[in-house]
């Protein structure tokens, strides 16, 4: 992704034209310098998705990246830092292809099930980076740890904004939206976690039924259940 792709993914993240609430604001990306910062960043991605992130070293990454090693530390101080930076156009990269997605749907349900679903075929298609962002966080330690706290709190806050749209319907606690963003990481941290590689689009109808359950209740939820089938 390079210098005009990254400007897409931000403008994406800061939101869209639509009418109604999309999703939050994912933080502001720093656009990338050059192609080799790029390079090296997309390449501890999936170096630490393939290997884990105790075994990737900067030797690792300039292996998969062609580079040497003057252009490593010409950009980050050391791996930390890189993966650091990696994570964040990581992150900002999965939000931008949700608000995308979601920018033509009109209602809380169709923007999630958008939304939702275009982050389910990235994992499909990239279950490295999918691993190294979601799944090896955990060994990258604490400020890694804070920075994927952030990005679940601005899903919560999207989920809860179902009670916006509820239309009289009796909300739940305000903790159920947690509930469901942990539960939906959760099922997909343990299949990334145990190297499945494809299939993540396949649960997004179950997904929609788990999220919208508690908002709009059981017929709505098994609607959106069938909708996300098709």
């Amino acid at each position: 992704m390079g210098k005009q792709a990254a400007t897409k993914v931000q403008a994406g993240a800061e939101g869209t034209g639509a009418t109604g609430k999309v999703y939050p604001s994912s933080p502001a990306v720093r656009l990338v310098g050059s192609a080799k910062r790029q390079r090296i960043l997309d390449g501890v991605l999936e170096a630490v998705g393939s290997d884990g992130y105790d075994a990737t070293s900067v030797r690792t990454v300039l292996d998969r990246t062609g580079l040497y090693r003057q252009a490593f530390y010409d950009n980050f101080a050391d791996k930390d830092s890189c993966y650091l930076d990696a994570l964040d156009t990581g992150i900002a990269r999965l939000e931008g292809l949700a608000i995308a997605a979601a920018a033509a749907e009109g209602s809380w349900q169709g923007k999630l099930r958008a939304g939702l679903g275009a982050v389910l075929e990235f994992l499909d298609e990239s279950p490295d980076v999918g691993r190294a962002l979601i799944v090896e966080v955990h060994a990258a330690g604490p400020e890694a740890l804070e920075r994927r706290a952030e990005a679940m709190k601005r899903a919560t806050d999207f989920i809860d904004s179902a009670r916006e749209a509820g239309e009289g319907e009796e909300s739940p606690p305000p903790i159920a939206a947690e509930g469901i963003v942990a539960g939906i990481h959760a099922v997909v941290h343990a299949r990334l976690a145990a190297g499945e590689s494809d299939g993540f689009r396949l649960l997004l109808a179950e997904f929609m039924y788990f999220a919208v359950l508690p908002y709009f209740g059981a017929e709505m939820a098994d609607a959106e259940m069938r909708a996300a089938r098709v």
